[in-house]
């Protein structure tokens, strides 16, 4: 009767050699689908953000409103329309009916001031963000004496331009101004196109537009 023979140690180590490069083929190919699927979701929830922040700002400014019951003397003026051109992400200070109310039988009234703008990341100063500010009141006080809040829109913005529809004209303008002595004084916009620009998780850049129809076109006025 012949003997068994075993396996020798050459054998073991190609076995295992073998074994060891199966393993790391399935490492790297479940590590590079991981890799794969982070960067989608990451893509996905920067669209996200793209989508909710542009469909916050048609919001406020669908309901962008113009009234002449205030003075409208005062050199800051309670409501307004105020864009200005120029620089990457320019400012758009005008008053709404957008204020949302966050509970029953809260004291606060519809109406706001809401602004657009830039701001420095704290954490990251070399980041740009793009910040909602709502006054708490509408007054005829300067801007930084009212309270606010502030909420980030997009982070890490790269171009924000505005463009307004002059329906007199019938073109578009990239400024506008309510409290000016002439041109668009006491007349709103008849829609407002709003293009960001960011750059994705990638590296790449995405730009998208959206319009929104301003909604009250007649200042309100109680006066009988």
């Amino acid at each position: 009767m012949k003997s068994e023979r075993g396996m020798t140690l050459i054998e073991i180590m190609i076995a295992l050699a073998i074994m060891g490069l199966m393993l790391a083929l399935a490492w790297t190919s479940i590590s590079n689908t991981s890799s794969a699927k982070r960067d989608v979701e990451a893509e996905q929830e920067r669209h996200h953000e793209l989508r909710v922040a542009l469909s916050r700002v048609v919001e406020d400014l669908q309901s962008a409103y113009l009234s002449k019951n205030e003075d409208e003397a005062a050199t800051h003026r309670r409501t307004l329309m105020v864009g200005k051109s120029g620089g990457k992400v320019p400012d758009l200070r005008f008053s709404t009916l957008a204020h949302r109310v966050l509970w029953a039988d809260a004291n606060e009234s519809d109406a706001t001031v809401v602004t657009y703008m830039a701001m420095d990341d704290r954490e990251k100063p070399s980041q740009t963000n793009w910040v909602r500010r709502e006054q708490r009141r509408m007054s005829n006080k300067q801007p930084d004496e009212e309270p606010s809040e502030l909420d980030i829109v997009i982070r890490d913005i790269e171009e924000v331009k505005f463009e307004f529809w002059d329906w007199k004209d019938e073109e578009w303008q990239d400024s506008w101004d309510t409290t000016s002595s002439d041109g668009e004084k006491g007349r709103l916009p008849l829609r407002v196109r709003i293009t960001v620009k960011v750059k994705l998780p990638s590296g790449s850049e995405v730009t998208l537009s959206t319009q929104a129809r301003v909604l009250l076109q007649e200042p309100l006025n109680f006066v009988q």
